[in-house]
């Protein structure tokens, strides 16, 4: 069974929101997408829910579909792209697992909320004062 891949969503979502791309793909804006996203949400929540794990894999798709929309809508605008928002978040989760990719030592679980709480808060601490 051939797998598609990542290379190839990008793609498909340039395609889609491109010149000759899907009329209705492309006027939609990141606020017109809320009501869609938020609904499948709910429903990736029920299939984890149910614990159908193939109705769970379709959900987690339709997520990720909603999350390419919005990547593709602001590297439309030329604010950011999904390359800038997968970054963000391979930073964010190694700052944030100082136990696995640093030198940070943690005894528990636990440990490990109160670690991402407070690197969470200094994170948040930063980006407002940067916002002044």
């Amino acid at each position: 069974m051939k797998k598609t891949g990542f290379i190839e969503l990008k793609e498909v979502f340039r395609t889609l929101l491109g010149p000759k791309g899907c009329p209705w793909d492309r006027k939609q804006t990141h606020e017109s997408l809320i009501k869609g996203l938020k609904e499948e949400t709910r429903e990736l929540i029920e299939a984890i829910k149910s614990g159908d794990r193939e109705h769970m894999k379709e959900e987690t798709g339709d997520v990720l579909l909603h999350v390419m929309f919005q990547a593709q809508i602001a590297s439309r605008e030329g604010t950011f792209d999904i390359e800038d928002v997968i970054d963000g978040l391979v930073k964010k989760l190694k700052r944030r697992h100082p136990h696995v990719f640093g030198k940070v030592k943690v005894k528990s679980s636990a440990h490990v909320v109160r670690n991402w709480n407070k690197i969470k808060a200094l994170e948040k601490k930063k980006h407002s004062r940067k916002k002044r």
